[in-house]
């Protein structure tokens, strides 16, 4: 149930949602005969353009993460901030089908998290430190 409040978003974080399921339908020539996907193939040209992944067959999310600083090694995964987005999305979205305080509040504290890890950035760029492996 909580992975559908997912379905129809193709964006978060800046980050393109790959729906595993879709893959098959779009690229039928990177597929076996049994089904199974050529992984040289999704390692080489999907993976380094895309970090959020669904697999609604599976009921399964899961993330690259960034390894290594942005300014030193690119761009080759998500942040943490990005996945507190997609929790944030998800509960919302729970949270329209059956509101609850407890919900609202968890919310609210994935909203506050967010926001201090953009203030933490913010202090980074000022600094020059950014993207860098330093205090």
């Amino acid at each position: 149930m909580a992975l559908e409040t997912l379905k129809g978003v193709e964006e978060i974080g800046g980050f393109k949602v790959v729906v595993m399921d879709d893959l098959r339908e779009k690229y039928p020539d990177k597929f076996r005969r049994d089904g199974s996907m050529h992984y040289e193939w999704f390692e080489k040209e999907i993976r380094p353009n895309s970090y959020v992944y669904v697999r609604n067959d599976k009921n399964s999310i899961s993330f690259t993460i960034q390894n290594g600083p942005v300014k030193e090694v690119g761009v080759n995964g998500c942040q943490i901030d990005t996945m507190a987005e997609v929790f944030t999305h998800m509960l919302k979205e729970l949270n329209k089908q059956f509101p609850c305080r407890e919900n609202s509040v968890a919310i609210t504290h994935f909203e506050t998290g967010i926001m201090w890890l953009l203030k933490r950035k913010i202090d980074r760029e000022k600094r020059g430190v950014e993207g860098h492996s330093k205090p």
